[in-house]
Order: structure tokens, then sequence, then C-alpha cells
């Protein structure tokens, strides 16, 4: 039995679920996400609880329970609070501007790196830490990763863009001459 899948999910005096066939739709104050359920996943509300069931105990099917159930949580958590991560430049001369939805990130290159920030994400800039927050978290921590791959930290100098509480396995560097000719 799936522990995850079973738990049932409160929703909110503020949420309102509905469900569609295999398609669930789920508005709050910060907006509206759609969720397609899988086959073989049954749905069921109830004075403002969701419960999940499956059809049979195959190993997928256990699975897809338990996503199932977490997806429709994190739709739940982000129409209601959102979901934010923050990421941190670090190098000499490495800057970061937000101008409407592209961001301009100076990272060491020969020229300004544009990113466009897509529609349900918005960004805030606050000298080297850059927040990204939005009401999908796949899309969050998508778009963040995407803004990392840009210029990935480099491990002499630990210069690039991270994760605050990411930790940078350092180089030495070359070693000094030994003296032997």
């Amino acid at each position: 039995m799936s522990r995850v899948g079973l738990k049932p999910i409160a929703l909110p005096s503020t949420v309102v679920a509905t469900l569609d066939g295999h398609s669930l739709s789920v508005k709050g104050p910060k907006g509206t996400l759609n969720l397609r359920l899988p086959g073989g996943i049954n749905l069921e509300q109830t004075e403002g609880i969701l419960a999940l069931s499956r059809k049979h105990d195959s190993k997928r099917q256990k699975s897809l329970h338990a996503l199932t159930r977490a997806l429709i949580q994190n739709a739940v958590t982000g129409v209601t609070e959102g979901f934010s991560t923050k990421l941190e430049i670090h190098g000499v001369g490495y800057r970061l501007n937000l101008d409407g939805s592209r961001l301009k990130l100076g990272i060491g290159f020969s020229h300004e790196v544009n990113f466009n920030l897509p529609e349900g994400i918005t960004a805030n800039v606050d000298q080297n830490v850059l927040t990204i927050s939005g009401i999908d978290k796949q899309q969050v921590y998508q778009v963040a990763s995407a803004i990392r791959g840009l210029k990935k930290p480099e491990p002499y100098k630990g210069k690039g863009i991270r994760f605050p509480d990411e930790y940078i396995i350092r180089k030495s560097g070359k070693a000094a001459a030994t003296g032997k000719e």
C-alpha cells in the first residue's frame, strides 16, 4: 500500500477543485492550475477533502498513485502560497538586471546574456541574489535550473550561479613547482 497516496488532501476554504473526467482544475487566490489524472487513478471529493484511490496494485499503479497525490498537493499549495527559490551570483564583475520579464546577466562572457522569463514566473533582484517565484512548482525550479545552467559554479574560485545552500567542492589549482629538473 502506498502511504503517500492514501493520505487525504485538505483543501483550504479559498481553494476550489473541480473534476471533469480525468482533468482536475485547482483554483485559488494566486491563480489556476490544471492537472491530468493518469488512467487507473480515481479522485473523490467530499467536504473540502480530496482522496485518491487506484484500481489495482501493480507497481506502476502504486507509484502513479503517490505521484498524483503529490502533484495535487503541490497544486493546492501553489495556488494558495506559491513557490519561490533563490539563486546567488558569485564573481568579480558579475551583475544581474531585471528589465520587465527579461533578465540581463553579465556573467563573465564577452556579451550580456538575456533570459526571457516564461509567463507565470516572476523574478526579484536584490544585489547578487535572484528570487524566482510562481504558482507551479515544477516551472519555478525548471527556470531556476535553466538560469543556473547558463554559468555553473566552477571549482577553482567558485564563480558562477548557484543555489544559496549549494556546497561547491573546491580544487587547489596548480601545485607549486617541486624544484626537480
